[in-house]
């Protein structure tokens, strides 16, 4: 039975990124803040950011909908939404997917 990865942390990330950068840890985590902080208001002004290398967040609308209540099995209106959608760049498919 094949195990799962561990997934990194944010603190592993920053560690990484500072090493490999010779930027302060610091300077590193302020940087990813200024960078959700910045995509945040990208998306909610002009529906979309693109993060060049990686891909691209947009805003998504999803319909009113009908949906069961998992522990009874009742039909439930789950209401219209807004929410946030990553669509991965070619760049980022091309060098994932390499074996």
């Amino acid at each position: 039975m094949a195990t799962a990865a561990k997934r990194m942390t944010q603190t592993e990330i920053v560690n990484q990124l500072s090493e490999k950068s010779g930027i302060k840890k610091a300077d590193v985590k302020g940087m990813f803040d200024a960078l959700a902080e910045l995509a945040a208001s990208e998306v909610k002004e002009n529906g979309e950011f693109t993060l060049p290398g990686f891909g691209k967040l947009v805003k998504a609308t999803r319909k009113a909908r009908e949906g069961r209540n998992p522990a009874t099995g009742e039909p439930i209106k789950i209401a219209a939404k807004t929410t946030v959608k990553f669509r991965l760049g070619k760049a980022m498919k091309d060098a994932v997917g390499e074996k």
